[in-house]
């Protein structure tokens, strides 16, 4: 974690031939700021369907900051419908320059798939992602996450095509997590727990496609411990 650091040192040894005084060094005194989050992706960032406390980076931050970690909400670039094109789109538009994060994360790559995109221009330009995000991050690789992308499949908006859907987003995960892995980036596997959306409904917002704030819920159980220890090794 980011300590600025303001040190009041005060040495004062005045030597004269009638006189010698030595005054007490006075403690440093720290002013330490909190964290700051950025979380970068689509739908499944911005919570389509929930309400803004159940989105899974705002869920994220709550439990780090009941863990005693001072840490801000989160700055989201994120929007329903985007692909890698317009997520690098939005950062061009969002990010101020020279402003950098302690954590970072990285969702992304649904709606190339829903799109019919080229898993090659997925891979092409997720590594400019990952290039940017690592250049966003004070401690480089180590303050960036990756999570992967669910499997919208289990959904009832996607139930006619089930196994299609599951099969395409295994070959985009694939690539997501070995772009990760090649970077050095942590790389968090939630699809399992998408698919559960299929026997349990309340999995599911509203509107039948998205994660309900439940199962975001289940999502920053299953990395939770794994983003503190990230963050302890920050500090």
């Amino acid at each position: 974690m980011r300590k600025f650091t303001c040190l009041a040192v005060l040495i004062l040894s005045l030597i004269s031939c009638n006189n010698s005084s030595e005054k007490e060094v006075p403690d440093p005194v720290v002013y330490e700021e909190p964290m700051t989050y950025l979380a970068l992706g689509d739908s499944y960032t911005i919570g389509e369907s929930v309400a803004e406390e159940e989105r899974w980076p705002m869920q994220l931050v709550d439990s780090l900051q009941k863990k005693g970690v001072r840490i801000r909400d989160p700055k989201i670039i994120a929007k329903t419908g985007w692909t890698t094109a317009d997520l690098l789109a939005g950062m061009d538009e969002q990010l101020e320059n020279g402003v950098r994060y302690d954590l970072v994360s990285i969702l992304i790559g649904v709606n190339n798939q829903y799109q019919g995109r080229s898993i090659e221009e997925y891979e092409q330009e997720l590594r400019v992602i990952f290039d940017r995000a690592l250049a966003l991050s004070f401690p480089g690789k180590a303050g960036v996450f990756a999570v992967s992308i669910p499997d919208y499949g289990a959904t009832p908006f996607g139930a006619s095509k089930s196994e299609e859907i599951a099969k395409e987003i295994e070959e985009f995960n694939a690539v997501f997590q070995k772009v990760a892995l090649e970077y050095g980036v942590d790389f968090y596997n939630i699809t399992p727990i998408s698919k559960r959306a299929k026997d349990e409904p309340s999995l599911v917002a509203n509107d039948g496609l998205h994660p309900s704030g439940e199962m975001y819920s289940l999502w920053v159980e299953e990395f939770l411990d794994e983003i503190l220890a990230k963050v302890s090794s920050e500090i």
